[in-house]
């Protein structure tokens, strides 16, 4: 996730022998009898046992600094936690169960504009439920929406009502997981909204909705503002609804305006401290990500980078591997982690930041229906004044009591729940 480029600041090589597409990458193969353009390829999941166990020699041989000299995270990721993680990584984690998670899904890839896209599709036994496509951001991936496909596609069996069911697609952004990783500029959110309506358009949806959070809500507002028919509304929980006088005093370290409410009062608070705090990351991949050399060769440099992505992520990170028991478990944050590692996307990850030039909380001026989700622990949570007036047709709000960035990995059950309420009024 990044505020706004600069200021705030590969293609896929495969093999084909007859009818099939031999490898992706080492141990993503595709199948598939049909060599069009605009095939849907069935896609399946199978890493070398060599990759693993390189991986493992790599974290059990990483170089430790000294202890950070403070007892907070004011620093950074703590040693303790890294070394928690690192021990945790290399002697028990097992990638197989998640691997095994994947299998069971399926999965697909597709090519827009000459570029191999990787997608879940899971289609509901409902005849008549809604289409939805749902878009992870940076450091996320399709892990974090693994959770939700169940309750989505099947409503029944998860406490909701037949009505309840979605159609779910769910793709890799272009340079993460098992998408193709661009060759050349030109790829920022803009550029894949249009793919993600090609996408929804080739699997023969013509009424879908959409869904995001943090580069997922760039990339969902986007495809609001092309506003194709198919089309008929979207869901954020990372809502860019942050009004232009407001932006102008935290840019300029001003106080903050008189007249707040306590809601935008804290909402203020928040977006001050992660102006202040929480941009090394995001001004770092938004001005110079080739350079990140040390997450494409380190599996503990890349863990400690992706961590440290926001200050409660981090917290509840880091008690996750203290032990304690949190909506995230050791192994849900190694699986998305390792997912980077063994598709060696952290560089082509971050080019996002350098493509794309959006005011990440600006409101956009989107006519289409909005429905919004205000978790308490996302990077800030909008209120409900200024999200009335970024989405001229709000058509649900709700602040919820628990969740945060990675609401749909954390709190499964409250995501699944703002889904089916937030679209009931568009089926």
């Amino acid at each position: 996730m990044k505020i706004n480029r600069r200021t705030l600041a590969s293609t896929i090589i495969i093999g084909i022998t007859g009818p099939f597409v031999l490898f992706a990458a080492p141990g993503f193969a595709q199948t598939t009898d049909n060599k069009s353009s605009d095939a849907i390829r069935p896609f399946h999941v199978n890493i070398p046992q060599k990759k693993l166990d390189d991986l493992k020699r790599r974290i059990l041989a990483t170089e430790w600094p000294e202890r950070e000299t403070v007892n907070d995270q004011s620093q950074g990721v703590q040693l303790a936690t890294m070394q928690a993680l690192a021990k945790y990584w290399a002697t028990e984690y097992d990638w197989h169960k998640c691997e095994a998670k994947l299998k069971a899904l399926p999965q697909f890839v597709t090519t827009i504009d000459g570029l191999d896209i990787h997608f879940i599709h899971v289609r509901s036994k409902n005849k008549n439920a809604l289409p939805i496509i749902i878009s992870h951001g940076w450091p996320g991936s399709i892990i974090e929406q693994m959770k939700i496909i169940a309750p989505l596609t099947d409503p029944v069996a998860y406490g909701g009502k037949a009505e309840d069911a979605f159609d779910v697609v769910i793709p890799s952004l272009p340079g993460y997981g098992f998408s193709g990783k661009p060759n050349a500029t030109g790829w920022d959110p803009q550029h894949i909204a249009r793919a993600w309506i090609v996408l929804m358009k080739r699997l023969g949806y013509t009424k879908f909705v959409a869904q995001g959070g943090d580069w997922g809500n760039a990339v969902t507002e986007q495809m609001a503002l092309l506003a194709p028919p198919e089309l008929i509304g979207i869901h954020t929980n990372m809502p860019a609804t942050v009004p232009a006088y407001v932006a102008k005093a935290l840019q300029f370290n001003d106080p903050p305006p008189s007249g707040f409410s306590a809601d935008e009062k804290h909402a203020w608070n928040q977006l001050d401290f992660f102006y202040k705090h929480g941009l090394g990351y995001a001004n770092e991949m938004a001005n110079r990500p080739q350079t990140l050399y040390g997450i494409q060769d380190s599996p503990i440099g890349m863990a400690a980078w992706m961590l440290d992505h926001d200050g409660v992520s981090l917290a509840l990170m880091t008690r996750v591997f203290n032990g304690q028991s949190e909506g995230l478990t050791r192994d849900d944050i190694l699986d998305n982690i390792t997912l980077y590692w063994l598709t060696g996307s952290s560089i082509s990850s971050a080019r996002l930041y350098w493509e794309s030039k959006l005011a990440f909380f600006a409101p956009k001026g989107i006519t289409i229906p909005v429905a919004v989700t205000a978790f308490p622990d996302e990077l800030y949570q909008a209120p409900k004044s200024w999200t009335e007036k970024a989405y001229p047709k709000l058509i649900y709000y709700n602040k919820v009591d628990k969740g945060g960035h990675f609401a749909a990995w954390e709190q499964p059950k409250i995501f699944v729940d703002e889904m089916r309420a937030s679209f009931k009024s568009l089926r």
